[in-house]
């Protein structure tokens, strides 16, 4: 195939999956290894124009409390994996969480992420306090929990307890790539056996992988698709792989902003209604990263809520950015950035289509 015919057979590619929500397994290899740098473009646009259609201009707002850097797991890319003895370790306690829940309700949040390494002090008892206690101070407020893998029934206590949503990112769906990147403790089953258990519950769940990380094919990316469409998550999250300097792969290269972005908009095509963040992790690859992930068809975005003390220390990667902003200052900078690219933050839960009251 000549330049003209390749162009036209990728505008075809995307059509196609704007129209039937997937494509081969070979089709979306040749999506992802694509060079036609008008083919981002245009896949862009159809994502933007899929969104549109249904969330409208709206980008949600995630106030996100990182309140424990503490860890179990021994992660390989991580900077809070357990024997990164360098890693300054704190842990909020419940008043202080609180603080922060109250801080975003009156800066206009109407979600609460609490995000945290898999930290056993927090005991589903105490967790359960924690979650009924951010729902009776504002129960007009979506609870989101990011805490890791735990068992059926520590889930569906914290699900009775008034928590919504729950982040568990797959990171990958091939099982040797996951047990390259994790420690032999840790069970590629036990990961997917979580994330079906959140949906039997009720959660609104949320999948996703980094992209580049040490390891990662293509090949791989393509399963990660055929997991997510699977599952039918509500919320996917997916940034670029960042090295931490304290991990074996301090060395190795970071994932693309551009293969980041692209899969964005194949995520949004495959899966129209999902909640998709435009991640910090993208915004620290690159300056204009979050808005970029915006015209890419992502929806949401996660300014920081946690005490500014404490940010710092909050490091799975390098370079991590906002951490010495405040909450505040953090959303004005957010609001004017999403406008900037003719959308709105909007004050309001932001739940999943079919979910939504």
């Amino acid at each position: 195939m000549d330049n003209t015919d390749k162009h036209a057979y990728y505008i075809a590619l995307a059509d196609k999956l704007a129209e039937t929500r997937d494509l081969t397994d070979e089709e979306f290899l040749e999506v992802l290894l694509c060079d036609d740098k008008e083919f981002d473009s245009y896949l862009a646009q159809k994502a933007r124009d899929v969104r549109e259609k249904i969330y409208g201009k709206e980008v949600y707002l995630r106030g996100l409390v990182e309140f424990s850097n503490y860890c179990k797991n021994n992660c390989r890319y991580c900077g809070i994996r357990r024997d990164n003895r360098n890693a300054q370790r704190y842990r909020l306690s419940e008043e202080e969480i609180f603080q922060c829940s109250d801080m975003g309700y009156d800066l206009g949040f109407r979600t609460i992420v609490l995000q945290s390494g898999e930290d056993p002090y927090y005991t589903d008892e105490r967790l359960v306090n924690i979650v009924r206690g951010i729902k009776e101070r504002h129960p007009d407020c979506a609870v989101t929990l990011s805490i890791g893998e735990r068992e059926k029934e520590s889930y569906r206590k914290l699900f009775e307890a008034g928590a919504d949503r729950y982040l568990l990112r797959h990171e990958t769906a091939n099982k040797e790539h996951y047990e390259y990147l994790h420690p032999a403790e840790m069970s590629f089953d036990h990961r997917m056996q979580c994330l079906q258990d959140l949906k039997d519950i009720g959660f609104q769940v949320g999948a996703g992988m980094m992209i580049g990380s040490p390891g990662q094919k293509t090949e791989h990316l393509v399963e990660d698709l055929r997991f997510l469409r699977k599952l039918q998550p509500e919320m996917v999250g997916i940034g670029p792989f960042i090295p931490h300097h304290d991990t074996e792969y301090a060395a190795l290269p970071a994932g693309t902003v551009e293969m980041t972005l692209r899969l964005l908009s194949v995520i949004r095509l495959m899966l129209p209604e999902v909640l998709l963040p435009a991640t910090t992790a993208l915004g620290t690859i690159d300056p204009m990263g979050r808005e970029k992930g915006i015209l890419a068809g992502a929806n949401v975005v996660m300014p920081n809520l946690s005490p500014s003390n404490v940010r710092g220390k909050y490091l799975l990667y390098d370079n991590k950015i906002c951490t010495g902003d405040e909450a505040a200052e953090c959303i004005r900078c957010m609001t004017a950035r999403v406008a900037s690219v003719g959308y709105e933050v909007v004050q309001k839960r932001g739940d999943h289509i079919k979910f939504a009251k």
